[in-house]
């Protein structure tokens, strides 16, 4: 790697990835909703 700084805080990587596994997560929580009939909370046994 020829970048060796460290990348911690709230850098634009970081937030760039934080953005995109936000993302990720939120499709898959639609989709086992849509695909179970029950919410999120109802899944985890909270609603």
């Amino acid at each position: 790697m020829a970048d060796s700084t460290t990348r911690f805080g709230f850098v634009a990587f970081a937030e760039t990835w934080n953005g995109r596994l936000a993302m990720l997560g939120f499709v898959i929580g639609l989709a086992t909703e849509v695909l179970t009939g029950q919410g999120i909370l109802g899944q985890i046994g909270l609603g």
